[in-house]
């Protein structure tokens, strides 16, 4: 008890000052010599964020980091987390990272005790996409109830396995790959049912990620402002994903955004644009 309170403490302690440095960078643009700068100040502070939401939205956007080399070192770190919120979105990242050699620790938790169906999933998916087959081993047991090995599943995962509400969650999660909110993740996308605007807009700007057109990127430009967060989310994924350096002096003010899951994929955006070549706009006819 003692030992949790004071790592507690100790996290605690680590976010403030990780946050008071990022907002310290931010008044004082002098202090950093560069966005990229910045948007890693912002990061490092959401990673290290007490609040289990924001250190899992700071972890879901290291799955935009691709081309850097400290992004799969922070989501594997992440996969030892407390929260199955936060090992399942570091799971996931380390996926979309294309991180071959997460695939021992990704394995390991398949044959662990894992209790959290939504973590084994995640590790299941991101195996797949790694081309790693042991991902088999976890359908195999979510269709029996037993594993392979012919060892029965712990409780507390048959129960989650038999919830209909808990599958639908993961199957939306597992699934999300195929519809235009990619990348968002479900604890965003389930919030998004309180009005019935912005999940429409916030696939149209998901659309319009490889949209060549110049007006689209403007279109993603400006609704890096909008007033709902969940197209501004959108919005900031989508010019990542086009991959123009260019927009960075536009997308820089929203490493200040008052939302934590929109400063962070503003970090996320910046620093995977600025690991690229400036592009070419091509003319629309």
């Amino acid at each position: 008890m003692r030992q949790a309170r004071e790592k507690g403490t100790l996290r605690t302690a680590y976010t403030t000052v990780c946050f008071a440095l990022a907002q310290l960078v931010m008044a004082n643009p002098g202090l950093a010599e560069s966005p990229l700068d910045k948007a890693w100040a912002v990061l490092q502070a959401g990673l290290a964020e007490h609040s289990v939401e924001e250190r899992a939205a700071a972890v879901r956007m290291l799955g935009l980091l691709e081309h850097d080399s400290k992004a799969p070192d922070l989501a594997l770190k992440a996969l030892g987390d407390a929260s199955p919120e936060v090992r399942t979105a570091a799971a996931t990242a380390l996926g979309q990272l294309k991180a071959k050699r997460a695939c021992p620790k990704l394995a390991d938790i398949l044959l662990s005790d894992e209790k959290e169906i939504s973590v084994i999933l995640a590790c299941a998916r991101s195996l797949m996409q790694l081309g790693d087959t042991r991902a088999y081993a976890v359908y195999y047991a979510v269709l029996t109830g037993e594993r392979k090995s012919g060892c029965s599943l712990l409780d507390q995962q048959k129960k989650m396995l038999s919830d209909p509400k808990k599958m639908a969650q993961f199957g939306f999660e597992q699934g999300i790959g195929f519809i235009p909110f990619a990348g968002l993740g479900y604890s965003t996308l389930r919030l998004m049912t309180k009005d019935d605007e912005s999940p429409v807009r916030a696939a149209a700007a998901k659309m319009l990620t490889d949209d060549p057109d110049p007006k689209s990127q403007q279109a993603l430009l400006d609704a890096t402002s909008d007033k709902s967060w969940v197209v501004r989310v959108a919005a900031l994924d989508s010019l990542a994903r086009r991959g123009d350096p260019g927009v960075i002096p536009q997308i820089e003010s929203k490493l200040a955004d008052e939302k934590g899951v929109v400063r962070y994929t503003a970090a996320g955006a910046i620093i995977r644009l600025s690991e690229r070549p400036p592009v070419t706009q091509k003319k629309s006819k």
